[in-house]
């Protein structure tokens, strides 16, 4: 059932027409195309990593400002490996509990969403509610880990404790970032300012890495510089390899007529452009092989 246009009207009056929201039946439609090869790797593979039931949450960021514990200014929501904070090492990771099958310690974060029109904050949130970041913290409904290959050529493995970002945490200022809001049912809209979602419908954000690895560093100073987004035509440059793309999915529970923000820098403002997330691989070696095989097979696996 679509979404009338004077109940999106009500549900902006209520607190969220602040020029930073757009209902959701108003964002064009993305027709998607993706031309394939004889080389491609067409499979996809799923994780269940759960929907952090554990509350795992900390304002660190051990892909971004390792060892500084509250180097992220803002709260991170956290899957997979149930140790990762601003002390993590490789070494920790590896021995870390996780909440995802098949051994895979890897870590997988993104800034918290809150209700703006609160000021509480999540006890269980170190640096929950600094810098103007305050607010009920609304948990994910459901959190999707899926990889996928490349369209034209078959896939290597990930190195172990590869680090990537995705996103710009400063995008605002830089004018840079790939933010993709939606509403689940209207997954063929995306938008980076705040969803305008039907009654019944969720919030959805989503976080796709960069695919192309420079066959040698895990890391670089930048924390981007040794990965790369294919170009259009889905070919990685020169010195680049493809690797499975992660693509990270979180859809939330908002109450109708709620005004929410992500957590971001003091200075960014909440601005839904600078939605961001990161990853660091710590999948067993079986595993990896296993997504590798499954994506280029072009098999549906999970």
């Amino acid at each position: 059932m679509r979404w009338s246009p004077p109940l999106v009207v009500l549900v902006l009056a209520a607190g969220c027409a602040d020029g930073r929201t757009v209902p959701i039946d108003e964002v064009p439609v993305v027709h998607e195309q993706v031309t394939t090869t004889r080389d491609a790797s067409t499979g996809t593979f799923t994780l269940d990593c759960g929907r952090n039931g554990e509350r795992h949450l900390n304002a660190d960021n051990v892909v971004s400002a390792p060892g500084q514990p509250f180097g992220a200014h803002h709260t991170h929501e956290y899957v997979g490996n149930l140790t990762t904070d601003a002390h993590s090492t490789d070494e920790s990771l590896a021995a870390g509990a996780t909440s995802c099958p098949s051994g895979d310690r890897s870590t997988y974060y993104w800034p918290v969403l809150r209700l703006t029109d609160t000021t509480g904050h999540d006890a269980h949130a170190r640096g929950g509610g600094a810098h103007g970041n305050t607010g009920e913290v609304v948990p994910p409904e459901s959190v999707v880990i899926t990889f996928t290959g490349n369209p034209v050529s078959k896939v290597v493995a990930m190195p172990p404790f590869l680090r990537a970002i995705t996103g710009d945490p400063a995008a605002l200022s830089s004018g840079r970032g790939n933010a993709r809001w939606s509403c689940t049912g209207f997954e063929d809209r995306h938008t980076d300012r705040y969803p305008g979602c039907a009654p019944g419908s969720r919030v959805l954000r989503t976080f796709e890495f960069p695919g192309c690895w420079d066959g040698r560093n895990t890391d670089s100073p930048s924390h981007r510089a040794h990965l790369d987004f294919p170009g259009s035509n889905g070919v990685c440059r020169p010195g680049t390899f493809p690797v499975p793309e992660l693509r990270v999915r979180v859809a939330y529970d908002v109450p109708a007529g709620r005004p929410f923000a992500i957590d971001s820098f003091p200075e960014q403002v909440r601005d839904p452009r600078t939605d961001h997330a990161m990853f660091v691989n710590a999948m067993p070696a079986a595993l990896m092989d296993r997504v590798v095989t499954c994506l280029n097979a072009g098999e549906t696996c999970s």
